[in-house]
């Protein structure tokens, strides 16, 4: 879909569309969609992750608002729904309640609409957590 505008900010970003052949971001008129983040360090490629839940969930949001805002968007005040993948969800409750406490933290003004899925693993073993989100951003 050539008519569509893709994003990748510098660091993982566009390795990650070089090597593994996906962008982080796609505008769709008013909408900017992205792929699932995680808690890297956007800076590095390959990409490098610390093993604590709670900075990877902190990372996570980070990245999430540094792919729309390279998207041409304001950030995380404009996203109005994510979805959560947490690997064995019903052995790691801790994580969710974490991650419950960060959604407040990052999104004081609204609650946007939110999917958690408990799923096996995710695409590199040393995520704890993936979040996609879809943001409302209206050209003016």
């Amino acid at each position: 879909m050539s008519s569509l505008t893709y994003h990748n900010y510098d660091g993982y970003g566009k390795y990650a569309h070089d090597v593994f052949q996906y962008s982080q971001a796609v505008r769709i008129g008013d909408r900017i969609e992205i792929s699932g983040q995680g808690g890297w360090d956007p800076k590095s490629a390959p990409p490098v992750l610390k093993p604590d839940v709670e900075h990877q969930i902190d990372q996570t949001f980070k990245n999430i608002d540094l792919t729309l805002k390279t998207a041409g968007g304001k950030g995380l005040s404009q996203v109005y729904s994510i979805r959560t993948y947490q690997p064995n969800l019903s052995k790691t409750p801790e994580t969710f309640e974490i991650l419950v406490k960060k959604v407040a933290e990052y999104f004081p003004d609204h609650k946007p609409i939110w999917t958690a899925l408990g799923v096996e693993s995710l695409a590199m073993p040393e995520m704890l957590i993936e979040i996609e989100a879809v943001a409302y951003d209206p050209k003016e």
